[in-house]
Parts: structure tokens; sequence; C-alpha cells
């Protein structure tokens, strides 16, 4: 129990006040976005510039690690678009928007503060790790899925399909933010030096990412609400929260993962879909009540299913 008031309570309660104080007008919608923009496209991406520039990349990039959680991973994805589209009879593009929400978990505003909070901050290389690839890996292929289904007849060569995916990953601001730490990372190796006060200054805004992003995303999380077909919310809520997390767990397992790299696996995918599930369901006009739906039903029922998976890890 202790878990669940220590570990998560606070963090859901930041969500939770950003959500309070939208719904009562207190916090207007054009400050929420304001926010959440200064969030999503500064700071959060300054946090993962410092935290790739600073990964040791010889020790956390290991398949023991990887394997597991992007196994996971694309097995949520699977159940998501073969349920949407075999047995809910949900179009082609909407298959493909359901399961990028079944795919895509917040990772980086839930994953980072809950699993500092369980484990300390040293804990914390096996995320970066996963997160290092989670934005760049899974948009790459959610949009290259979902533009080769739309060209499915247009007549688009595959060529010009592939590049028109691999232009929108990496326009997005997450995947500068890590690319330009990474490439931060092996010139230091290289001898490359940075004075103090730029990392001081990097350092002040990316202190600021967490906060402003969790209460931003309680404002977020106001507009959406609760409709749509309700099977399809559940069917996104079961693999993001518990069939993610279970097989991560299991073949970490198996694997033989140490200890942190197995809270680092766990955490990360027992955490309820990003809002950038739902922003790519609305880019594309696919499913978006039930990715707004779920993102915001998920992220509710995660303080209960984060706390069990808190309570089954060594």
């Amino acid at each position: 129990m202790s878990a669940l008031f220590e570990i998560i309570l606070p963090v859901f309660l930041i969500v939770g006040f950003g959500y309070l104080v939208t719904w009562r007008g207190w916090f207007p919608a054009a400050a929420v976005d304001g926010l959440m923009g200064f969030a999503q496209n500064f700071a959060v991406p300054t946090l993962l510039f410092v935290s790739m520039a600073r990964l040791d990349l010889g020790t956390e990039f290991r398949a023991g690690l990887l394997i597991p959680f992007y196994l996971g991973a694309f097995a949520a994805y699977g159940l998501g678009w073969a349920g949407a589209r075999l047995v809910l009879k949900r179009s082609a593009v909407d298959s493909v928007a359901i399961g990028f929400v079944c795919l895509f978990s917040n990772s980086l505003l839930l994953g980072i503060p809950i699993t500092e909070r369980a484990y300390g901050p040293d804990a914390l290389a096996g995320n970066w790790a996963i997160i290092a690839l989670h934005s760049p890996l899974l948009y790459t292929f959610g949009i290259t899925v979902m533009e080769f289904t739309r060209a499915r007849g247009s007549g688009l060569s595959v060529g010009r399909v592939a590049l028109r995916a691999l232009t929108g990953v990496l326009r997005t601001s997450l995947v500068i933010g890590i690319l330009s730490g990474l490439s931060v990372n092996l010139m230091m190796q290289a001898g490359l030096v940075l004075p103090q006060g730029f990392w001081d200054a990097v350092d002040m805004i990316a202190r600021a990412a967490l906060p402003a992003a969790l209460f931003g995303l309680g404002g977020v999380l106001y507009r959406y609400r609760p409709e749509g077909d309700m099977t399809a919310i559940a069917l996104c809520c079961t693999a993001s929260l518990i069939l993610h997390p279970a097989i991560v767990f299991a073949t970490a397992h198996l694997g033989g993962l140490d200890r942190d790299g197995m809270r680092s696996a766990v955490m990360t995918a027992a955490m309820a879909p990003g809002v950038n599930a739902y922003l790519f369901a609305n880019i594309y006009g696919a499913a978006r009540r039930v990715a707004a739906s779920a993102v915001l039903i998920a992220t509710a029922l995660s303080t209960l299913t984060i706390w069990m998976w808190l309570s089954l890890l060594p």
C-alpha cells in the first residue's frame, strides 16, 4: 500500500491538479496549449538531449533489456490491430491507429518519474536506453504502416511512401532531441569538451520538463471525454497495461535480465498510452475518439496496474 501513496500518487496528483484547474476554468485552454508546446517542443527534447548525451552507450544498449521491451510492444500492437480489424471490423486505417495506441506507452512523462520515485535516480539508465529507441523506432513503424495502408491502390511508389514516413519521423521534436544528444555523446567520447555553463543552462530547462509536462498532461486529458467503442477502448487498455508488461516480465525473466534492467523494462512497459498516441490518430483522422478515450481511461487505471507491477518486481 505504501507504494501507491509514496511512489504513484505524487506523480498522478500533478496530473490531477492540471486536470482540476483546467476543469474549473482557472487555467484556460490556451494556457494548456502554451505549456504543452513548451514542454513537448523544448523542455522534454532538452531533457532527452541531456540524458542521451550522458548515457553510457557501451553498457546500456543491451539485447537482454531491449528485446523483451520491444517484443512486448509489438505484440501489443498486433493484438490491437488484429482485434480492431478482425473482431471489431474497423477500417484498415482505424486498425493501425488503435494498434498504435496499444504500442506507444508513456515511457517518458510517466515512466521516468515513477521509476525514479520507486528505485532512485541511479535506476534510470535502462529507461533512457529504451527511450532512446522508443520514439524513433515506434514512430517510424507507425507512420510507415499507416502511410502504406493509406497508399494502397493510390499508385504511389514504395520509395515515395517510405521517404514520406522517414521525413515525418525526423521532424518530431522528441526524435531531434534524442539524435542530437546521441551525436554529442559520440563527439564527447572523441574528445569534445563543452563549457559547464552550457550544461548548467540545459539542466535548468531539463528540470522543468517533467513537472510542466505532467501538469499540462492533466489539462490535455480534460479535453478527452470517455466516448466511442468501449470494446475497442478496453482492448487498448488490456494490451498496454497488462499484455505489454506481462510479456516483458516473462521474457526478461527467462533471459536472465538483471534486477535493474528488469525494473526499467517492466515499469516502462506498464505505463498507459501517451498523448502522442492520440496525436497520431488525430493526424490521420483515424479512431480519434477511441484513442482519446483510451489515453484518459488507461491513465486512470494505471494507478492500480502500476501498483500491481511494482509489487511483482524485485
